[in-house]
Parts: C-alpha cells; sequence; structure tokens
C-alpha cells in the first residue's frame, strides 16, 4: 500500500491544534496530530515525517516540568515549525530564553513588521509592509537561541517570527492557523514546499487506498452499517459497498424524528438507487411513547441513544454471519477521545448512534472515514458520486427534532415543526443561499402566543428560526438574512403552516457546543 508523505503535528494542548491539520489537509498534505506526552524518540523514529509542527499551548516554559518536544526532534535534520508555545518551547531547548511577566502578554489581533531580511517561508507576507495575526501568549521570547535570527516584531513580542535557516527551524508567536491571520494559510503552503511535499493526499487516492483497506480487513465476511442518513454514515456507507459490495448490509432506524421526508428520501437513495442490501426500519412509536412527557434535553438524547442501540441490535442480530460494524468516525473523534493530559476526555456528545454496540455485540469496526476531516468527507463523497444536494446538507443531530422542540414532545409539535422547517430550508433554497449558511432550522418553542389571522383569533405556537455561518466549525455566527427575506419567510411559514402564530429570529453568536438549539 501506497505510504503518503507524512507531517507530525506535536500537541501541547491548543485549542486550535485541529485548524492547523486542517490548513495542511487543504493543502493536500497528509499529517497526524499527537499529544506531546505520546511523542517519544522511538515514536518520532517509527513515524518517520517529514516535517514536524509543534502546536500552541495553555502551559508556560518557565514553570519546571512543563511539556517538551524530544530532545531527538532536533537532530532528525527535518523542517521544525514551532507555533506560540511551540515557539518558546524550540528556544528553551535549544539554548534561549523565555520570560514571563508584565509587559510579556499579548492576545488578540496584533501587527508584525519584518525586519530587513526576508525568509523563504514568508513569501507572499508583507507587500503592504505589515501583517495583521493573531497573538494569544502570556510569555515571550527574551533570547533567541544560537543559529536564529529575527525575522519579524510586534508590539509586545519582539521575536514575534525567528529562524535557524541551515538547520530548517522555523517558530512564530502567533497563531497562522486561525481565520483572523489572514495570510497563515500561505505561510503553511511556504513550509511544506520548503519540505518538500508534493501534494500527494487527494480523494481520490484515498478512496482507492480505503477500497483495498477495506477488503484487506474484512475479506469475505458480512458487515452491519448503522445509517442515519447523515453525509458521513452515507458515505461509509457508499465506500464500504464499493468495496464489498452485497456484503454489506445496512440499517436505518427511523426514529420518529426525523425531517420532512427524509426516510423516504434515504430508503429511496440507497435501496433503489445504490442497489444495496437495506433493512428500513420504522420505529417511531417506541421511541415516541419513551419519550412522552419528557421535556429536560439530556433525558431525551439518553432514552434515544439507549433506544437506538436496542434497537439497532434487534435487527442486526437478523444478519447471519456478520462480523464487523461500520462507523463514520471522523478524525476529530479520534482526535477528541484521546485526553491530551492522559486523563478523561470531558463529555461533548451524550448521544452517539452506536456508542457500547461493538462490545455489546461482540463485532470488530470498520471506520474508513477515520482520518478523514468532515470537508474531506463531503470531497470522498463527491468523488464517490453521490449528488451535490446530498453532500452539501446542513448538519442534522442524531436525537434529530427532539431536540429541536424544547419541553414536552407531542405528535402535534412535531407534525408542526416539519412543515415549518421545510418552509424555511425551502426559502433559503429558493434564495440561493442554502450552501452560504453552515447550519439553519426551525425550533418550535413550549409556548402559545394569542394572534388575529384575518377576523379570527387563534392560540397558536411560537417558532424561532435559526441560521448560522461557520468558517470552521470552530466557531458560529448568525447568518444576516434580509428584513425582506424574514418577513416573507414568516408569512409563507404562518400562511402554510397550521398550529403557527409567531415567528422570531434568533441573532445571537454561539459558540460550536451550543450551535443546535439546546
Amino acid at each position: 500500500m501506497t505510504q503518503h508523505q507524512r507531517l507530525l503535528i506535536i500537541d501541547f494542548g491548543s485549542q486550535v491544534t485541529q485548524l492547523i491539520a486542517r490548513r495542511l489537509r487543504e493543502l493536500n498534505v497528509y499529517c497526524e496530530i499527537h499529544p506531546y506526552n505520546k511523542v517519544t524518540d522511538a515514536f518520532l523514529r517509527d513515524f518517520a515525517p517529514r516535517a514536524v509542527i509543534l502546536s500552541g499551548g495553555p502551559d508556560s516554559v518557565t514553570r519546571a516540568g512543563s511539556p517538551r518536544a524530544p530532545e531527538s526532534l532536533w537532530t532528525m535534520g527535518v523542517p521544525v515549525l514551532g507555533i506560540c508555545y511551540g515557539q518558546q518551547t524550540m528556544m528553551t531547548q535549544l539554548g534561549g530564553k523565555v520570560e514571563s511577566g508584565h509587559g510579556t502578554a499579548e492576545f488578540g489581533r496584533a501587527f508584525v513588521t519584518p525586519t530587513e531580511e526576508r525568509l523563504a517561508i514568508l513569501n507572499g507576507w508583507f507587500e503592504d509592509g505589515r501583517e495583521q495575526v493573531w497573538m494569544s501568549h502570556g510569555d515571550h521570547v527574551s533570547q533567541i537561541a544560537p543559529g536564529f535570527k529575527v525575522y519579524g516584531t510586534s508590539p509586545n513580542a519582539p521575536f514575534a517570527i525567528t529562524a535557524d535557516v541551515a538547520r530548517n527551524f522555523y517558530a512564530v508567536q502567533f497563531h497562522p492557523e486561525v481565520h483572523h491571520t489572514p495570510k497563515g494559510a500561505r505561510l503553511y503552503e511556504n513550509f511544506v514546499r520548503l519540505a518538500g511535499f508534493t501534494g500527494d493526499w487527494t480523494m481520490a487516492g484515498y478512496r482507492e487506498q480505503a477500497i483495498q483497506k477495506i477488503r484487506e480487513q474484512v475479506g469475505d465476511k458480512k458487515v452491519i452499517c448503522g445509517l442515519s442518513g447523515g453525509v458521513d454514515s452515507s458515505v461509509a456507507a457508499v465506500l464500504i459497498h464499493e468495496a464489498i459490495g452485497d456484503n454489506l448490509t445496512c440499517v436505518f432506524v427511523d426514529h420518529g424524528l426525523l425531517r420532512k421526508g427524509e426516510a423516504e428520501e434515504v430508503v429511496t437513495m440507497f435501496r433503489d438507487h445504490y442497489n444495496m442490501q437495506l433493512i428500513a426500519a420504522d420505529e417511531s412509536d417506541l421511541f415516541l411513547g419513551a419519550l412522552e412527557g419528557v421535556s429536560d434535553p439530556e433525558v431525551k438524547r439518553k432514552t434515544i441513544g439507549k433506544l437506538f442501540i436496542d434497537v439497532f441490535q434487534k435487527y442486526a442480530n437478523r444478519i447471519e454471519g456478520a462480523e464487523f460494524l461500520a462507523q463514520g468516525t471522523l478524525y476529530p473523534d479520534v482526535i477528541e477521545s484521546v485526553s491530551f493530559s492522559g486523563g478523561p476526555s470531558v463529555t461533548i456528545k451524550s448521544h452517539h448512534n452506536v456508542g457500547g454496540l461493538p462490545e455489546k455485540m461482540g463485532l470488530k469496526l470498520v471506520e474508513p472515514l477515520r482520518e478523514l476531516f468532515k470537508d474531506e468527507v463531503r470531497a470522498l463523497g463527491r468523488e464517490l458520486g453521490l449528488p451535490p444536494q446530498f453532500i452539501g446538507r446542513h448538519p442534522f443531530p442524531g436525537p434529530g427534532l427532539a431536540i429541536r422542540c424544547p419541553g414536552a414532545i407531542t405528535r402535534e409539535k412535531l407534525a408542526i415543526l416539519r412543515e415549518a422547517d421545510a418552509v424555511y430550508i425551502d426559502q433559503i433554497r429558493k434564495h440561493g443561499l442554502y450552501d452560504e449558511i453552515w447550519q439553519a432550522f426551525v425550533a418550535i418553542l413550549p409556548v402559545r402566543t394569542v394572534g388575529v389571522m384575518g377576523d379570527g383569533r387563534t392560540y397558536d405556537y411560537a417558532c424561532a428560526l435559526r441560521a448560522v455561518t461557520s468558517v470552521d466549525g470552530m466557531t458560529a455566527d448568525y447568518y444576516p438574512f434580509s428584513h425582506e427575506f424574514l418577513g416573507e419567510t414568516a408569512t409563507r411559514i404562518i400562511n402554510e403552516v397550521k398550529g403557527i402564530n409567531r415567528v422570531t429570529y434568533d441573532i445571537t453568536s454561539k459558540p460550536p457546543g451550543t450551535i443546535e438549539w439546546e
């Protein structure tokens, strides 16, 4: 099997380390993130990276026992780029000094000014005299290591950009990976080209490699795939089907909390278009019965997750000879499941479609997407020929409409919510806005309001529209619809959806964990 050129990112705990990997993957460079405490000299030797990036982190190199890069890194002869904390540990380990104290901190937007001597890694920078960057440091380098020179300064970072060109060691105090460093992507591009990467990481190549890997792992055994109808599980199913054909059986559980027409779309696409072995299980009565009277969102999630496992197992047991369970695990899931400090990870998602199933059913896992980010999964889906409107669909939560219906769930409220959501999405598509928005949905509020429609008095539900944009999935901001669009959409919902007489629009910005309504 072809071995890609590999870049290693040593993670010192930065909240934005994943963004480094995303920037590199966009340049068709294969990279992996590993926590500093797992990267030993032996690991480095076996991984054999063509280049290494040291991430930022929350610690201070002035603290005794703070994280360090392996000493063998400095004699491997490969290019190294240190970012923020990565710069500071590089300087400390190579003979420079880092200081804490008054006047050393710099957070947020800053401007770096170049020195007279120019650097190849900064090609395309400083064309207008200075560059905006994003700083986040409490310490700063006070003395650079022997062999290094300064190539850029900022008001609170006299050594904002340093390099030892002879050894191909580069270090910056800011974060090139974030959106607020506009030319950060160019810096990464210069670094990987300097390191000799040819950009051999493509989805066409990945498709061939993944199919070969699935065949080697599975052989002639049978695989069960939990198909949710979302992008990840769908791409995984199509890829595995291409590898092993009818030895794959998909189980699609309709829990009664899907959007309008969604269950029919999934069955039509996978059973009729792709000719897959598909079990379509309508278990909506079971799920909605268990959720009756439940209003706490966390209880909803856990109830749905537990039932899903039970139902999936019931149908999967009907597939004789199955030895493997397919999951649409992505690379961010892999990274987040490994605690940086070695302790327990924080629980972000309390509902996971197949959580606990492999152990419970005695199955081995097939996870063909575990090396990919979400945008790469979409690119692979396009490579596999999935319809564009399917690949580009907005994220939809595992618990479905249950968390877009705050308060108790009833069939009446779900029916109203489905119709309102369908009108809203239809409006967004008609105005050509769907692909500009990362996620849009309607939430039906747990209140009824008095209104007058025509000559009659109504006492119906209010609903809230939500639409957010996101550059990288790390943060989200509201989408600035025009008043005309909102007025037209509200009128359509009130006129076309029986049971709603008031529409609001939520314009709060959200961190990623609260993009969904609850």
